[in-house]
């Protein structure tokens, strides 16, 4: 584990895409991308929600240029139809943070394609939108940051039941799902350096964060609130094991944007358990070392 220092970066002229963007670590994320210089397109799957976020993001950054997207990362139609608009605009992209996500519901959800839910919204349509863009990603020599979890230390990639059909745990589940995210984005920097793409590729995780993921997913199929919520904002309030969505969004910041940033790597924080803490380069988690397992995930996601 290495610390780093999140220098002073100059994004005038670039453009960015950040995914989940209407609350959270993406919101956090895609103000401070505008406050930097930043044109800042903030895909979104609610748009009521992401107007009340674009006016928050104006709210801190007088004159920024953002505008909304939509975007459902649980409906591979509405994944192209993005693709669509933006290559239509014709616009290099300079940096694409693939942030948001589902954590944990109770029981198993399908995405409209028929996907396990976790499976679907942070795997296969963060990579199906990436795959997508890599024309204008080329174009526009880009950094590409992918948000993954430090539960992908413990994961691993179920090639007989990728999509629990068989057997369904929320926590297994999503901890499969962020390996994934981890896996595609450590080979899209393998096959970006292979081919000459010029594109950067990391990963990113932000420890515990207090956001809405904690009522979000694990309230998907019950009756009675899950008490995930409750107990981290406790945590939280005494400052034990949760941290706030701007030190959360620290080491995805710093992939993003920071020259000093590499592809292939992946950053997180530094504190005990890698919960809470300042932004390091960490470590890479052992599941996701094999090369062989990346490629294999990586072919079977392309011929979607």
């Amino acid at each position: 584990m290495q610390k780093v220092t999140m220098p002073s970066v100059d994004l005038s002229g670039r453009l960015a895409v950040v995914t989940g963007a209407s609350s959270g670590l993406g919101l956090g994320l895609a103000t401070r991308l505008a406050a930097s210089g930043a044109e800042v397109l903030l895909a979104v799957r609610d748009r009521e929600k992401g107007e009340a976020a674009l006016s928050r993001l104006r709210d801190a950054v007088p004159g920024a240029a953002a505008s909304l997207r939509a975007l459902d990362l649980a409906s591979l139609a509405s994944v192209d139809a993005l693709v669509k608009d933006l290559d239509a605009e014709g616009r290099p992209v300079n940096l694409l943070i693939n942030n948001a996500g589902v954590m944990a519901p109770a029981t198993r959800h399908t995405t409209a394609d028929g996907l396990e839910l976790q499976w679907g919204t942070n795997y296969v349509g963060h990579a199906a939108l990436t795959l997508g863009l890599l024309p204008l990603l080329r174009a526009g020599q880009a950094r590409v940051t992918t948000m993954t979890s430090s539960s992908a230390r413990q994961a691993r990639i179920d090639w007989d039941d990728l999509q629990s059909e068989k057997k369904y745990s929320a926590v297994r589940s999503y901890g499969q799902s962020k390996l994934a995210n981890l896996l595609f984005a450590i080979e899209l920097d393998r096959r970006s350096r292979a081919a000459g793409w010029g594109i950067v590729s990391n990963a990113a995780h932000p420890g515990t964060t207090m956001t809405g993921l904690y009522a979000a997913g694990p309230n998907l199929g019950r009756d009675k609130p899950a008490p995930h919520e409750a107990i981290f904002t406790r945590l939280h309030r005494w400052g034990v094991l949760v941290h706030s969505v701007e030190d959360g969004l620290q080491p995805a910041l710093y992939a993003a944007t920071s020259p000093d940033a590499h592809g292939g790597r992946l950053y997180g924080p530094d504190g005990v358990g890698q919960f809470t803490g300042g932004p390091a380069e960490l470590k890479l988690y052992r599941p996701a070392r094999d090369a062989g397992t990346a490629a294999r995930l990586w072919d079977l996601t392309v011929a979607r």
